[in-house]
């Protein structure tokens, strides 16, 4: 049996993070998902024994297949959650652990990712929360729980884990809690993100992050 398996669930590329659609152009946007994916696989590969992509959008899935992952194709009519759970299930009796992630955290590699695993050996769940009460990392056995991802899903699946006495861990990471969904969070990446290949296609789409003192921290433009 091998120790853990990430899961990752990747809904389409096309059409995918309006709220930058004034910032970023459709193609723009769909390929920043590539790159942010790239960035969280390529760190997980250094700790864990097989990264799962599950999603319903084919371009997704070959995608991964190009990234050397092992994908899955999620059942119709389904939605985060149920994708999730029948990730846990396809994975139940093979592995110890599974790490569930999103795909754009690209600033995964900033966390201590192995510290996180090597804990877990000892520790029944681990939940790392995002910006605004969501969750961005799960570490636990399969099937541990039901996800309830969402709304405020950080404080949920705590709920859920102390129902199980799974005796919760918070691992609180500025770099696990930003995820990408507004133009001051690729101001972030601008300013944290070095040698990831997310600041690196923003380079080459001129992305140009300053400090500023109004209604944002980040005031963040492209030439």
């Amino acid at each position: 049996m091998d120790n853990v398996y990430a899961i990752i669930p990747v809904s389409k590329f096309k059409n995918a993070k309006t709220r930058l659609s004034p910032f970023l152009s459709e193609d723009e946007r769909e390929q920043l998902l590539k790159v942010m994916l790239k960035d969280v696989t390529d760190t997980l590969k250094k700790y864990v024994d097989k990264i799962f992509i599950i999603s319903r959008d084919e371009d997704v899935l070959s995608y991964a297949q190009s990234l050397d992952l092992d994908t899955i194709l999620e059942d119709e009519n389904s939605n985060l959650n149920k994708a999730l759970t029948q990730a846990m299930k396809f994975v139940k009796g093979k592995v110890r652990k599974v790490l569930i992630v999103p795909s754009d955290v690209p600033l995964i590699g900033k966390t201590n990712v192995g510290m996180l695993i090597d804990a877990s050996r000892n520790l029944d769940f681990i939940i790392v929360p995002s910006k605004g009460g969501g969750t961005n990392m799960i570490l636990t056995k399969p099937m541990a729980i039901h996800t309830k991802f969402e709304g405020f899903s950080y404080n949920e699946h705590l709920k859920v884990a102390e129902r199980k006495k799974l005796n919760p861990q918070v691992h609180d990471s500025f770099f696990m809690a930003l995820d990408v969904n507004t133009a001051e969070d690729l101001g972030e990446i601008m300013i944290h993100g070095d040698k990831t290949h997310t600041k690196q296609y923003l380079k080459e789409l001129k992305v140009n992050v300053e400090s500023f003192r109004g209604s944002e921290r980040l005031k963040v433009t492209r030439e």
